[in-house]
């Protein structure tokens, strides 16, 4: 049924003032985190060829020799042996088996002055092939970098930032390309600016309709890689990842915090049930998870401690056999016990989800403590694996790869034909040109509470909100003392 006039006249000031609203807030969204995202589409962009391209750089490193290629592999003990034989007085807190044997071991190797070594042996002659910084390889460098973690805790902030603001910049986005019925303007744009480009480079409504496009086409992975970078971040991520881990809907215990200790049952300290009586006892807690980069280990270096060992303690070689039998993915990691009742760690976080597993080994009798892959995680622990692994443009092989890639692209265009656009229009000497305010301020107000909502579950997108808000105030009070009216 058409409305009817006096409808129409009660609604028709409503739908420009929300265009108004959505657009005003579109603007601060783009201007906070454009610079962002260029820089996330780039390094992300690289990152997601990061064995193609580590493969290549470090490949003296992560190579063997042809010599070497093919020939059986020493034992375990003799391959850390050699990594801690050059590097006398430090300790190995990590072991990378060779994937295959045309690949070279890692050895994690803690010295005594406190650095961190990635040592690379050839499992075939035990010959130190060379050694990096621990996640010292380029791509490391490129993934720190992404994350701006490279630069502390207060720099990742403004990624965590960035990433809110970039939902907010899809959601408005969307509003803004979305088309208006066919009257008066919109009627006359036809299809330009929603599935066509008008104009030419030199005018503004070529790069508008651009970016407009642009937007509509990688709006929804924009959103996607926002979402699922959010678990890296330094403070959503830590406070999502502490409430993931140790719960039967994320991260059962063991996995990752509470892990089971060697040489003690539940029942030799508790009166319990019957079922229960063989089950382990919880250890400390360890951190949380740095997406996949957290997995690797959760010891380290087996601190002096004055517990009294429960019995002799196996050799590494006797540990890789219980973990070779049980048949993780190759580039699986271990890492030794921390203390007279930790134990062996075995991870795999392979590309291929099904394969995910993490294996604590009791240190002296060898017996499989826990073992977990991604089919015993709760829901949130699998949305959240998954998430990475494509993010990371690992779940679907090469179109994740390239798929992503593109993506990538898209976002840098995008940035760049917002940035035109804004110039085009920016008249000169007016400052940011901000988008005018509506003629309704409730309608700007309520567009507010929304986004004060979001600002609630993400707390940095939350607090630069306000400082937005504040700046907004101050400028338009700043603009109404020196209008002409007020002289």
């Amino acid at each position: 049924m058409p409305p009817t006039s006096e409808t129409s006249t009660l609604q028709s000031p409503l739908a420009p003032s929300l265009y108004r609203a959505v657009w005003r807030w579109h603007f601060y969204a783009g201007l906070l985190v454009l610079p962002f995202l260029i820089w996330l589409a780039v390094t992300g962009g690289a990152f997601l060829f990061q064995k193609e391209i580590d493969g290549w750089y470090h490949r003296d490193l992560l190579g063997v020799p042809a010599a070497s290629a093919g020939q059986a592999a020493l034992p375990h003990g003799r391959i850390v042996g050699a990594a801690l034989a050059a590097h006398p007085g430090g300790q190995w807190f990590r072991y990378t088996p060779a994937p295959d044997a045309a690949h070279s071991a890692s050895v994690g190797v803690a010295l005594p002055q406190g650095e961190r070594l990635a040592v690379y042996v050839d499992p075939a002659t035990a010959r130190v092939l060379g050694e990096l910084p621990e996640r010292g390889t380029l791509m490391w460098t490129v993934r720190q970098l992404h994350s701006l973690k490279y630069f502390g805790p207060v720099a990742r902030g403004f990624i965590e930032m960035a990433a809110g603001w970039a939902l907010v910049l899809v959601a408005t986005g969307l509003y803004l390309w979305w088309p208006r019925g066919g009257r008066g303007q919109d009627k006359a744009r036809g299809r330009g600016g929603v599935v066509t480009v008008r104009g030419r480079p030199g005018q503004r409504v070529f790069w508008r309709d651009l970016h407009a496009i642009t937007g509509v086409s990688v709006g929804l992975v924009l959103a996607f890689l926002a979402i699922t970078g959010m678990p890296w971040s330094v403070l959503w991520g830590n406070q999502v990842n502490a409430w993931a881990n140790g719960q039967a809907f994320g991260y059962p215990a063991g996995v990752r915090v509470q892990l089971p200790l060697s040489g003690e049952r539940l029942a030799d300290a508790a009166h319990l049930p019957w079922t229960l009586q063989q089950a382990r006892v919880p250890g400390n807690p360890q951190q949380g998870h740095d997406g996949h980069a957290g997995h690797e280990g959760h010891g380290g270096a087996a601190p002096a401690v004055d517990e009294p060992l429960l019995g002799t303690p196996l050799s590494l070689d006797a540990a890789m056999a219980v973990a070779g039998r049980l048949g993780l993915a190759p580039g699986y990691t271990v890492t030794p016990p921390r203390g007279a009742r930790g134990v062996f760690s075995a991870s795999a976080y392979p590309e291929d989800l099904a394969r995910q597993r993490v294996v604590h080994i009791d240190q002296y009798s060898g017996a499989v403590l826990l073992d977990q892959g991604y089919a015993d995680y709760g829901p949130a622990g699998q949305a959240l694996e998954w998430g990475i692994n494509v993010h990371l443009g690992q779940q679907y092989g090469a179109i994740n790869q390239w798929g992503l890639l593109v993506a990538c692209a898209a976002i840098v265009l995008l940035c760049v034909t917002g940035a035109v656009a804004w110039w085009k229009r920016r008249p000169r000497g007016s400052g940011l040109a901000v988008p005018p305010l509506p003629a309704r301020p409730e309608v700007l107000a309520g567009l507010t509470a929304l986004l004060a909502l979001g600002g609630v579950v993400f707390p940095l997108v939350g607090l630069s909100l306000l400082l937005v808000l504040a700046a907004d105030l101050w400028w338009q009070r700043r603009l109404a003392a020196t209008s002409p009216l007020n002289r």
